[in-house]
């Protein structure tokens, strides 16, 4: 009940400011079309119901299974498991994150189908599963999140160099699509259950840790796109 309600505070907050702006200003200033108030009325219901249902849906079901996933694979102790399930669960979700299928779209549409959006999809997920790979790699061994996010700035910062002048925006666009409502709640859970059997205790550090490094993965993987292209 706590998490119906919290979830429907959270898309409230969310929506409502938006919709109250474009109330005032239908009324006072812009003074849309009838129809097409109508439409943002009946459009921004849908959009309230159908991420109220989507959050729900990842609190609910996903973020739980990203807890047990992450310390069930790390008590099987084989790191080499770990890391190709990581790289596997960061892959897929990031598929079936909605902001990252937007960016595709859009820059399929832009580019003129140079870019298809399929293949922009495919990268920022390989991008984003060989970071959490990474990131895990990390909380195994220890490692200090400082330095390995240094060599992935500095890797990120010579790509741009020999990179399309073009391709920069779009990773760092793609870097803030994998934020989204469907990868970080999973991929936090999944650092968090591996950090409970890890280090004995659940440690939000290492959770933190792992979304900023697979924050990196997709722009570096859109830059090397780009040097492809270029």
């Amino acid at each position: 009940m706590d998490t119906l309600k919290a979830t429907f505070f959270e898309v409230v907050r969310s929506i409502l400011p938006l919709t109250l702006i474009i109330v005032i200003l239908q009324f006072t200033l812009v003074q849309l079309p009838t129809e097409v108030f109508m439409q943002f009325c009946a459009g921004a219901i849908i959009a309230f119901v159908g991420i109220y249902l989507f959050l729900l849906g990842v609190q609910v079901g996903m973020t739980p299974v990203g807890e047990m996933i992450g310390s069930a694979l790390s008590k099987t102790k084989k790191i080499s498991l770990m890391l190709i399930f990581g790289f596997l669960l960061g892959f897929v979700v990031t598929m079936a994150e909605p902001g990252v299928q937007v960016l595709s779209n859009q820059v399929d549409l832009v580019s003129g189908g140079a870019v298809s959006a399929l293949t922009l999809v495919l990268f920022v997920s390989l991008g984003v599963g060989i970071s959490v790979a990474v990131a895990l790699t990390r909380m195994i061994f220890n490692l200090s999140l400082i330095k390995v996010l240094s060599v992935g700035y500095l890797i990120i910062f010579g790509l741009a160099l020999l990179t399309p002048p073009s391709f920069v925006p779009i990773s760092l666009d793609a870097g803030g699509a994998t934020t989204g409502a469907m990868t970080v709640p999973f991929i936090l859970a999944l650092g968090v259950g591996s950090a409970a059997v890890l280090r004995g205790k659940a440690t939000s550090g290492d959770g933190f840790g792992l979304i900023a490094l697979a924050s990196i993965g997709p722009v570096i993987s859109v830059l090397l796109l780009g040097v492809m292209f270029g």
